[in-house]
């Protein structure tokens, strides 16, 4: 990921140790991943947090290496992305002990959990699922939580948006996911595109 940052100065990147992929991690990949996160083209940590879902990583080891991500995401005043499946208590309080500021990615949660999740520090990332047709969740959160605090993504290659479902993702289907916010808002396109854009290079800090 750095590497591609560094070739197109329009990209950048996240580096982390995502609750998935920790179960043999420990004390110097942290190391590298502060290493990695010292270049001039990563903008945050990530994705970082917790998964209950799969249940293939120990939750004391995920609980482990979030929270020694967010430590150093803090020693280098870096956001972070978060990635919380089954588990939004447990990250929220988390969060909550932390200072860290960042982005709940790909956000699957309820609008009465979002709203804590912005009142400690986080935009709300919506991607693909916003546009499924029974996602009721996904598109009460896109109506309700406030423009300032909304964030756009594909998760590609996953949660590939309407009209293309069941096809691999890429970043360019990032437009259906902003457009279908804005029909839920009712709110011009490129308003929600300009504001979404706003908040990515506000909380990456790519706005000075």
């Amino acid at each position: 990921a750095v590497k591609i940052a560094h070739e197109y100065d329009f990209i950048y990147a996240a580096v982390g140790i995502s609750p998935n992929d920790c179960k043999e991690t420990t004390d110097e990949d942290i190391d590298i991943i502060e290493e990695f996160a010292k270049d001039p083209k990563v903008v945050a940590i990530g994705e970082i947090g917790l998964d209950y879902y799969w249940d293939e990583v120990p939750k004391q080891q995920q609980i482990k290496y979030f929270k020694k991500q967010l430590e150093l995401a803090k020693k280098l005043n870096l956001p972070v992305t978060i990635h919380a499946r089954d588990a939004y208590e447990d990250t929220y309080d988390i969060l909550a002990a932390s200072s860290v500021k960042g982005i709940m990615h790909c956000y699957s949660g309820s609008y009465e959990m979002a709203l804590r999740f912005i009142k400690i520090g986080y935009y709300i990332s919506l991607a693909g699922p916003v546009t499924f047709k029974n996602a009721k969740v996904p598109k009460r959160v896109a109506e309700n939580v406030d423009i300032d605090h909304l964030l756009v993504e594909t998760d590609d290659p996953y949660l590939t948006p309407a009209p293309y479902r069941g096809k691999q993702n890429e970043p360019g289907n990032v437009y259906f996911v902003a457009q279908k916010i804005a029909e839920l808002k009712n709110m011009p396109f490129e308003e929600v595109a300009q504001k979404t854009t706003e908040n990515a290079l506000k909380v990456f800090n790519l706005d000075k």
